[in-house]
């Protein structure tokens, strides 16, 4: 049973990938999407890679934070390899890259596996805590906007009802999930208390304001990336704010359907930008654009990452 739980969890998510870029390219003509790709600015698309590489390596380095404590010291340029090199492999089978990452930092930082995993997960708590507070950050800065929205398609009444039975269901299932002692209830538990202990575990930290600086600093160069890449296409250059905030929240979540967000990062984005009345051909050339780009870096940067690792170790050993 195990083994086929394992099994699914590979094959669905490339299947689901598969049948997005189908719909996806099946919404568009080959021929006008390869014309987006020849008339885009370039020079934007190469100002987003930069941003992208910069979060990448800025990742790298706030890892060294984690392992301190621990009583390692890692050099930067395997760690900034072990990054690309999970990404890498996260096209190929979902979540392996946090497995391989920390394999890589076994291997040549003699970093014990379970440790090294365990400050990945503690990464990831961080991102994920960053991610939230995204989330939150565009439904402040536009909750006219959204209100507006959801008012258009519901009257006024409607909206207070469904507001108020979302705030009952939340409560009741709070206090469900806090004594029920089911394996998923346990894993929600278990799920919200690491957020919690990441969360709280960084004020610990020596060195814990680099650390939030670092984190911050992450999430402003993929938000950059996002953004600035929007002015390689004319007819998307000037959307607003709130399309860029909820396009880069719903391709995010994307990444996580499919092995790199491949066939739904187009389709997120369509989604998102939809809600503002942006045509559907630009922003879906956009999402190709924005994904294979950054797809195309992370090949690039992950397969020389790979390559380089034992050389540049065996280099460092004087082998």
């Amino acid at each position: 049973m195990s083994k086929l739980k394992s099994i699914l969890k590979v094959v669905i998510p490339l299947l689901l990938g598969v049948v997005l870029v189908w719909y996806s390219l099946s919404q568009i003509s080959i021929s006008k999407l390869i014309q987006y790709f020849k008339d885009a600015d370039y020079f934007w698309i190469v100002i987003g890679i930069i941003c992208g590489v910069l979060s990448h390596l800025s990742r790298a380095y706030r890892w060294l934070f984690i392992a301190e404590p621990l009583g390692y010291k890692p050099k930067l340029a395997n760690s900034f390899m072990s990054v690309y090199s999970a990404y890498l492999i996260n096209l190929t089978i979902p979540r392996a890259g946090e497995v391989a990452r920390a394999s890589i930092l076994a291997n040549y930082e003699n970093i014990p596996f379970e440790k090294g995993f365990g400050t990945i997960v503690a990464e990831r708590v961080a991102d994920t805590i960053m991610l939230l507070l995204v989330v939150a950050l565009a439904f402040v800065l536009k909750f006219e906007f959204i209100y507006s929205f959801f008012a258009g398609k519901f009257n006024s009444s409607t909206l207070i009802i469904g507001a108020s039975v979302g705030v009952v269901f939340v409560v009741l299932l709070y206090v469900i999930i806090i004594r029920s002692g089911s394996k998923i209830a346990l894993k929600i538990k278990e799920f919200i208390g690491g957020l919690i202990e990441g969360a709280l575990s960084v004020f610990k930290m020596k060195k814990k304001w680099p650390f939030i600086f670092h984190t911050i600093f992450i999430w402003v160069m993929y938000l950059l990336m996002f953004y600035i890449t929007t002015f390689a296409l004319p007819e998307i250059e000037h959307i607003p704010l709130a399309a860029i905030l909820i396009g880069f929240i719903l391709a995010s979540f994307s990444i996580a359907a499919t092995n790199g967000g491949i066939g739904s990062f187009p389709e997120a984005v369509v989604i998102a930008f939809g809600l503002f009345s942006i045509a559907e051909d630009p922003s879906r050339a956009f999402g190709w654009i924005m994904w294979s780009t950054q797809t195309l870096i992370i090949i690039i940067l992950g397969g020389v990452s790979l390559i380089y690792l034992p050389i540049y170790n065996r280099k460092k050993a004087g082998i």
